[in-house]
């Protein structure tokens, strides 16, 4: 057998590899939590993954989802695939616009603000600038939706709270400050603070944020 298979087929409960303290890593776990699913959680850095690790994702990178036979390098895939196969509680809509709203939601927080956290992060203090500037501007920009329903354009806790929530508990780490009009925003991410499967998806790193 070789060493994909090896990997994969040995894990007799499903398990998450990713980094401590980084925004898809944590929408997993946020979900797993959600769930109640039993999983082993493994964190390690990105440029530390074993050979036998790398050899299950094209692309060598981290999140990486291994459930059996079946291994997930796609975090918005890993997500979905969470949500189906544990239905319970639901966390996309029935409806299939809602659906594709909520996918397309997803896809915002994936492309709009995730490369701004890592942008931040960096090392050139010129774009981490922009980058705040920027963070601040679209989160500022969504925040009046927030007075319209109680989660983000939903009735209902969704993915996208859970891709979202990431986000906002690491706004103050990352010295982004919302102006008031984002109050709405603000609410919403205090009340995804106090979920107790929240708080029980945080890493030690995630811990160390104190809003």
């Amino acid at each position: 057998m070789d060493d994909n298979g090896f990997l994969a087929n040995r894990r007799a409960v499903m398990s998450l590899f990713c980094e401590p303290d980084e925004v898809v890593g944590h929408a997993l776990r946020i979900v797993l939590a959600e769930k109640d699913i039993s999983v082993e959680i493994e964190f390690l850095e990105e440029s530390e993954m074993p050979d036998d690790l790398k050899a299950l994702n094209p692309y060598g990178t981290l999140p990486l989802l291994v459930d059996r036979e079946l291994v997930v390098y796609d975090g918005q895939i890993a997500l979905e695939y969470l949500d189906e196969r544990f239905p319970h509680p639901p966390m996309m809509p029935v409806d299939p616009v809602q659906r594709v709203v909520n996918r397309q939601l997803r896809l915002r927080i994936e492309r709009d603000l995730y490369p701004l956290v890592r942008q931040i992060r960096g090392d050139d203090e010129v774009a981490a600038a922009a980058a705040r500037k920027a963070m601040r501007d679209n989160l500022t920009a969504i925040a009046p939706a927030f007075e319209q329903t109680p989660f983000f354009m939903s009735e209902e806790y969704t993915l996208a709270d859970a891709a979202l929530a990431p986000v906002l508990w690491r706004l103050k780490g990352l010295g982004v400050k919302l102006p008031p009009s984002a109050r709405p925003l603000i609410k919403y991410a205090i009340s995804l603070f106090k979920r107790e499967a929240f708080r029980a998806s945080l890493s030690p790193a995630e811990k160390a944020y104190v809003q």
